[in-house]
């Protein structure tokens, strides 16, 4: 047996190991142009016809898109499968090891497996092949080597080349997980693009969260969270009794109507204190004078993300809410409302 010493233990000791201080951002820029730089050559590298093939074999296919891989490259390959499902292709990650005990029930004959292996030759993948070939699902690999066992036994091969890592020491999986990464972007919005997916089919998939109430919530939605009076004035009214109302509501401003009660102008108190200070009005005065004609206004129905725009494009913090088809007011929103709730 032999005894270790000192002198032959190795040392895992990475702060005896620093190298003398210099500038950081080399290393950190020379990654991303490395890796930029890959990405623009797999564009050149990659197959058209094989692209086209695997377009139409994933929108034929009656079942779902199953991605494997081990390690850095599962890690990609579930991002992937998220990728497609929120986007109209139904997908799920499987553990290429919890396949061998048992995983491999959730795959179909109907399914299409994406099998991610830079090498081609990750025997966790490998071995999961013949159940795959056995229950009828179809095989599509991206690897970085068209004459591995995988690519072998593939029914259509992704081929990305022989990849430089980023890595100085052309180990650690950088640009290869990059552009399978990027290549798994350009599947999914492929996909989108045919299948002609629109921005209510994403919201059906995400509605929770911000991403959710941007893409769901309406402006009825946002009057359920704000629950207040609906500030309206006459246009012949008085601006000592504007003043009142205003106040009442909190909000600082009215929707100006007609004798039919229908929406014809805006009137905020900046507006009223810059007449005061003008001297071209008095408190018994009318406000036909002052107020915004033709202001800019929502339907209840509209999405809440509408109006967030049109108030940020126009620059107005205040926005007057009318019935789908009509235009009587029924609200006025601001855009403090609108960035409370996470727009």
């Amino acid at each position: 047996m032999v005894q270790k010493t000192e002198k032959n233990r190795i040392n895992y000791s990475f702060e005896t190991r620093l190298k003398p201080k210099t500038n950081y951002m080399e290393t950190f820029t020379r990654t991303i142009d490395t890796e930029v730089e890959e990405l623009l050559k797999l564009k050149e590298r990659i197959d058209p016809k094989t692209i086209n093939d695997m377009v139409d074999m994933i929108l034929n296919a009656k079942g779902r898109v199953v991605l494997t891989g081990m390690g850095k490259s599962g890690i990609i390959g579930r991002k992937i499968s998220s990728t497609l499902a929120s986007t109209g292709t139904p997908s799920f990650f499987l553990h290429p090891a919890e396949g061998l005990h048992g995983d491999l029930g959730r795959v179909t004959e109907k399914d299409i497996v994406f099998a991610i292996s830079n090498s081609g030759e990750t025997q966790e993948v490998l071995r999961i092949l013949p159940s795959i070939r056995r229950i009828g699902a179809r095989l599509i690999s991206i690897t970085g080597n068209s004459r591995s066992t995988l690519a072998r036994r593939s029914n259509l091969t992704i081929d990305t080349g022989k990849i430089k890592e980023a890595c100085p020491l052309g180990l650690a999986p950088t640009s290869t997980t990059t552009a399978t990464l990027v290549l798994g972007d350009a599947i999914a919005l492929t996909l989108l693009e045919v299948r002609d997916f629109k921005p209510e089919d994403f919201a059906l998939f995400h509605p929770g969260g911000s991403l959710g109430r941007k893409l769901l919530l309406t402006v009825k939605g946002v009057l359920r969270y704000v629950n207040r009076v609906n500030p309206v004035a006459d246009q012949n009214a008085r601006v000592k009794e504007v003043l009142f109302k205003m106040t009442d509501s909190g909000i600082g401003a009215l929707s100006i109507v007609n004798q039919d009660n229908e929406l014809i102008g805006i009137l905020t108190d900046g507006d009223i204190r810059k007449a005061l200070q003008s001297g071209h009005v008095a408190w018994d005065q009318t406000i036909s004078d002052i107020f915004t004609k033709n202001p800019y206004y929502v339907t209840s129905e509209q999405l809440a993300t509408e109006a967030l725009h049109l108030m940020e494009e126009k620059d107005i913090n205040v926005l007057p809410v009318v019935k789908p088809g009509e235009k009587e007011p029924i609200a006025i929103i601001r855009i403090q409302d609108l960035t409370r709730i996470g727009l």
